[in-house]
């Protein structure tokens, strides 16, 4: 299911899994079982219509998520080092069901699809393993929206803020359906208040983000120079470990 960015001048999708659940209607609604939700403030629910990528079970979701300090994350990738600082104090439930992904190995051997390259929208994202931008993790989850994020100056809608280089942040299909695929921010960006920030890349991150986005975009037939498609210097994320002290 498509997760809408607005930018300045263009609307840009970014593909993501956990969107909603396929409701019945007329006498077959009486048939059906609704999607296994858990109990706790998060209520990460499952998505029968968009099955999980990689098997995976719902997050823990305790009635006092853990909601202070930092989960440092390293990331290794085909093109370096990504370190992620992952903040439980802005995003409880994200870094929740990210650190339970994990740690069940979801993201290890995945590719980042997607680099885009706009003027207001400079980001790479990751966290599909069919790596065709439709794949997630079988749940989703409420939205934890950033309210601290800069206004963009000469904005007089008042509507956007700019996500910062560095920040990393949950691609979404609308309101509360957040799965597995996040986006790391490799220039300052142009977006609606909309999409999650659970954390930032570390220095480390963010040379090896500026080599991703040098090595440019794959062309097409239609467009022999994009600024939005598939990244010319294929990124894998080899592993993904959250730090076992925090």
């Amino acid at each position: 299911m498509g997760r809408t960015l607005m930018t300045a001048v263009v609307a840009v999708a970014l593909v993501a899994s956990g969107g909603g659940v396929a409701s019945a209607s007329g006498s077959d609604s009486a048939s059906v079982t609704p999607p296994r939700s858990t109990h706790g403030p998060c209520q990460y629910t499952e998505t029968p219509d968009e099955p999980a990528a990689r098997r995976v079970p719902l997050p823990r979701d305790p009635r006092h998520t853990p909601a202070h300090g930092t989960v440092p994350t390293t990331v290794r990738t085909s093109q370096g080092a990504l370190p992620l600082r992952l903040d439980r104090a802005k995003a409880p439930c994200t870094v929740q069901s990210f650190v339970h992904l994990a740690r069940h190995r979801f993201y290890d051997r995945t590719v980042c699809h997607r680099l885009t390259a706009y003027p207001t929208l400079k980001v790479l994202q990751c966290g599909d393993p069919s790596a065709t931008g439709e794949g997630g993790p079988g749940y989703k989850y409420k939205d934890e929206l950033p309210v601290d994020l800069p206004t963009v100056p000469g904005d007089t809608i008042g509507t956007r803020r700019l996500y910062g280089r560095g920040l990393l942040a949950m691609a979404n299909a609308g309101p509360d359906t957040n799965g597995s695929q996040f986006f790391v921010v490799y220039g300052d960006s142009v977006l609606r208040p909309d999409y999650t920030v659970f954390g930032t890349v570390g220095p480390d991150g963010l040379k090896t983000l500026d080599k991703v986005a040098a090595g440019g975009i794959v062309p097409t037939a239609e467009d022999p120079a994009p600024v939005d498609g598939t990244p010319a210097l294929r990124t894998e994320l080899f592993s993904v470990r959250p730090s076992h002290r925090f």
